[in-house]
């Protein structure tokens, strides 16, 4: 993983674009800007953990560009849940519950994100309260959207049949 500066990045990551994501449609150019100041970019390659089972759940990552798996462990057992891809976020959950992290994040091409940290979310709410509560909105409708793929893929995957 390398950290890069936002004037450095060769990818478009103007608040215009960046809007077009889930999570940060809705946001003021402004308040974008701060989290990219703010924020730390991340170059990651193709293959490489962005984070892993067991570690401080800090910070959440957001997809700037490129495309992401997460593979979530329970026990000894570990399997890939979801693809995570320009602008949504992978990591909040961990953050907000103040846990370790549940599973693993590897990139599946190179990929540009944009690390925000609980300091940063914090210092984000403080200078950005309308903002904030946006972002808030967008991550739990992110957070909606994946409970309901996950619930359906288990009663898909579910043998016990109920008879209601």
């Amino acid at each position: 993983m390398n950290t890069v500066l936002a004037k450095e990045s060769t990818y478009d990551i103007s608040p215009a674009h960046l809007k077009e994501g889930s999570i940060f449609g809705a946001l003021s150019e402004a308040s974008i800007l701060y989290l990219l100041e703010h924020g730390e970019l991340h170059e990651v390659a193709k293959g490489e953990e962005i984070f892993s089972y067991g570690c401080k759940g800090e910070s959440f990552h957001a997809v700037l560009h490129g495309v992401l798996d997460f593979y979530k462990q329970h026990g000894k057992k570990k399997r890939k849940t979801r693809t995570i891809r320009f602008g949504e976020a992978i990591g909040f959950v961990s953050m907000i519950a103040l846990h370790k992290r549940v599973g693993s994040v590897c990139a599946v091409e190179d990929s540009l994100l944009l690390e925000i940290s609980s300091h940063l979310f914090s210092d984000f709410h403080d200078q950005y309260p309308f903002d904030f509560g946006i972002l808030l909105m967008n991550l739990s409708r992110d957070m909606a959207r994946t409970i309901r793929v996950l619930s359906n893929a288990l009663v898909e995957n579910d043998d016990v049949v109920s008879k209601d």
